[in-house]
């Protein structure tokens, strides 16, 4: 059997390519990558003449090129999968053939190397002890409602990606979910010549991005506060009550309830709904 090869490709610099992606780029027979035409700039950037058969391997073409590359390996050809940046399977090509190949018995093996997720977790300044990587927001509006209200009460340090033409909208659902106060830190252009960090509370960086951003863009939330400590229906919906007394919309007081004790909204809704029955 041949070998799958995983290489993690430059997020910016060509520079921070892997001796080891190098060599493999030179020697193997089969390189599936994202956009040929960026790999052919990248070895050019690098030095390296391509020999390998070049399969394009992207979104829409994953699951049949999958079947094809399987062939390649059982044949005993190994297959090099490249990305556009970063590792091949994060919020990228890669995973279904990985699996195809492990139930298969054929060799996988890892050419690490740059990464968004863990370059812009350890520059936010957040805490980088436990977090977790949510790829992509969902597009639609009430999905990524739905995503985001799901991740409020996550304790960890969560990783986004994101287009930059939609990041203001993101943005400003992440403060409605999570509180406009939430330490985050907007990444643009890691490694590259404009690299730029924005640090601050969602709502500020909210109204930033509403300027418009280019670039490629990574987005690290902190987690949610520890609860302060309310979690009886009866004591939510009263505390709920007492805001509502105080002139805030119950609406706004069942999302202020809700992340101050790091729980969904649902819970403290359904909570004032037993109250009032």
């Amino acid at each position: 059997m041949g070998t799958l090869l995983l290489g993690a490709a430059p997020i910016g610099r060509p520079e921070d390519a892997s001796q080891r992606l190098r060599a493999a780029l030179a020697a193997a027979p089969v390189i599936a990558a994202e956009d040929t035409r960026r790999l052919r700039r990248l070895a050019g950037d690098l030095g390296v003449e391509l020999t390998a058969r070049l399969v394009s391997y992207y979104d829409q073409n994953e699951r049949t090129r999958a079947v094809e590359l399987l062939e390649e390996l059982l044949s005993g050809r190994d297959v090099l999968v490249i990305t556009d940046a970063g590792m091949p399977g994060v919020s990228d090509p890669g995973y279904r053939l990985v699996r195809a190949a492990v139930a298969e018995g054929v060799p996988v093996s890892v050419l690490p190397g740059p990464s968004a997720v863990t370059t812009a977790l350890v520059v936010s300044g957040l805490p980088t002890d436990r977090f977790c990587f949510e790829g992509f927001p969902p597009r639609k509006a009430g999905e990524r409602t739905r995503r985001l209200d799901a991740l409020a009460a996550e304790p960890r340090t969560m990783v986004f990606f994101e287009a930059p033409h939609r990041l203001p909208v993101t943005l400003a659902a992440m403060a409605a979910a999570f509180g406009a106060d939430r330490p985050a830190a907007v990444c643009r252009e890691l490694t590259k010549t404009y690299e730029e960090v924005r640090r601050g509370p969602l709502g500020d960086l909210a109204e930033w991005a509403a300027g418009g951003v280019r670039g490629e863009i990574t987005v690290v939330v902190g987690g949610a506060p520890e609860p302060a400590g309310l979690s009886d229906p009866a004591d939510l919906a009263a505390a709920v009550a007492v805001r509502e007394a105080a002139g805030t919309p119950r609406k706004q007081a069942i999302t202020e309830i809700a992340k101050e004790n790091g729980m969904p909204k649902r819970i403290v809704y359904d909570a004032v709904v037993a109250a009032r029955k």
